[in-house]
């Protein structure tokens, strides 16, 4: 099925910031700053959505607290691709009952991709009094008006309409201080694994013009951001709803051509559309991390087919030994459903045997969550929790091993770094990342944040490197 790319016309933003001007009279008043609090879960994706609502906040005179009991507006951004995220949302919602009985006049918003399915908007509705605004990932770029709206009328209004969604340009961002930054380069999703639930809540894939997301690159670079992930549910579709033929390598190499000292990253990429001209273009461009992360999910090809991942287990293989080709220090990591409906043991072995042949950097494991309105929540699953978990505790200790293996391997040498930030730690204090993505500790006066420095690699666990600056 096919859909028409659907732009929301710039004029039609513009009046969102002008209403952002109202609000902005109307709690300014009397001259006191009001505070606003948001409150993020999930993917990178959704963070990128939290910077352009903190954009509009600050259009409107707001500061920002992380103090649940100082803000006059409460903003939390969910999502919706696990239940224990869910749950976490409502616990974390219920307890604002305490605030709101202390400040009677805050709103409080949810919204969000777990706020896009039904049952969770009418659960809001029926249980959640507390909350005054929910909206869904389309209806962000509305968000000044629906807060108007609550603040107009002093009743709940609810914006979760199904849509396949748009693309955006112009709205305000307000991003954390530091050396990292995202940019969001598509949205949306057309793959339809059969687990999860991103496809129905944020709507078809539609990329942006590449001329805005160099102009936006080039904004941060000039901003002194060093590091740049360029985000997207399947960064590898990008350009395929445009009019001029444009694909993600392309995209990559327009960024490389930028001046300046910065790194490009993106997440994340989907195994069947990874190709070389791709591998090739990471290699040839010199501001392009080394660094892949490529979800495999399953290494049995029954599951991946009933998935509908849309590969073998041979051709993704085939897919890292290609990229490895290209780039021979390539950091590779990914992503693995434990306990999918009707995995046996031995479909679980033949992951356990591909991460064995692949060896990845380093996996993020879940077991799989059922999530209504998807294909594999009908699915029959003979198989209990307590045979998940002892397959998610086999792979758990897998992809420690193999981390702590490679890991050691950079003890003694020498690596290139970008210090982005503190650990609050004493010993280690500042953190740091390799070019491909490894998080390295290292020892050091705080100015040295946004520099790049080589550094000893001294010691290492599972999970990071530690190391001295060189002289």
């Amino acid at each position: 099925m096919s859909y028409e790319r659907k732009v929301i016309d710039i004029k039609d933003v513009r009046r969102q910031i002008d209403i952002c001007k109202e609000i902005y009279e109307h709690v300014n008043s009397d001259g006191v700053t009001r505070l606003a609090m948001v409150d993020t879960y999930g993917c990178q994706q959704n963070e990128a959505d939290s910077e352009k609502i903190r954009g509009y906040l600050a259009e409107m005179g707001y500061g920002f607290t992380e103090d649940e009991f100082q803000a006059d507006v409460i903003v939390i951004n969910t999502c919706a691709v696990r239940e224990h995220a869910e749950m976490r949302v409502f616990g974390n919602v219920g307890a604002l009952n305490h605030t709101k009985k202390a400040r009677p006049d805050q709103i409080i918003a949810v919204c969000g991709c777990m706020v896009q399915q039904e049952h969770i908007a009418k659960k809001l509705k029926m249980s959640y009094p507390v909350v005054d605004l929910v909206f869904g990932p389309h209806e962000l770029w509305r968000f000044p008006e629906l807060l108007r709206q609550v603040m107009a009328r002093k009743k709940r209004i609810f914006a979760t309409e199904n849509d396949t969604g748009a693309v955006i340009e112009g709205i305000p961002q307000v991003r954390k201080e530091g050396v990292k930054a995202w940019l969001s380069i598509m949205y949306g999703c057309n793959n339809f694994c059969t687990y999860c639930i991103v496809p129905y809540v944020r709507g078809r894939e539609r990329s942006r013009l590449p001329e805005d997301i160099v102009r936006e690159a080039r904004e941060l670079v000039a901003q002194g951001y060093k590091d740049i992930t360029l985000l997207g549910q399947n960064v590898n579709s990008y350009g395929k709803d445009l009019d001029e033929p444009t694909d993600f390598a392309d995209l990559i190499r327009m960024i490389n051509g930028i001046e300046g000292d910065f790194i490009i990253r993106f997440m994340t990429s989907h195994p069947k559309d990874a190709t070389e001209k791709l591998f090739k273009t990471m290699a040839e461009c010199e501001k392009c991390a080394h660094q892949l992360h490529l979800p495999v999910q399953s290494g049995n090809d029954r599951i991946l087919k009933v998935m509908n991942r849309n590969y073998t287990r041979e051709k993704y293989i085939r897919q890292v030994e290609l990229a490895r080709s290209y780039m021979p220090d390539l950091v590779l990591t990914t992503d693995i459903i434990v306990g999918f409906p009707g995995e046996t043991d031995e479909e679980f072995n033949d992951t356990l045997t591909l991460c064995e042949k692949v060896r990845y950097d380093a996996m993020f494991t879940f077991i799989y969550s059922k999530r209504v309105g998807t294909p594999a929540a009908s699915m029959p699953d003979p198989f209990t929790r307590e045979d998940k978990q002892r397959h998610f505790d086999a792979l758990t200790e897998l992809a420690n091993r193999i981390s702590g293996e490679k890991h050691a391997e950079y003890e003694g040498k020498t690596v290139r770094v970008l210090v982005d930030g503190e650990t609050g730690k004493e010993e280690y204090n500042l953190s740091s990342r390799t070019n491909g993505g490894r998080l390295v500790h290292l020892k050091g006066d705080k100015s040295l944040i946004g520099q790049t420095v080589d550094v000893k690699i001294t010691a290492s666990n599972t999970w990071a490197l530690y190391g001295e600056i060189s002289i």
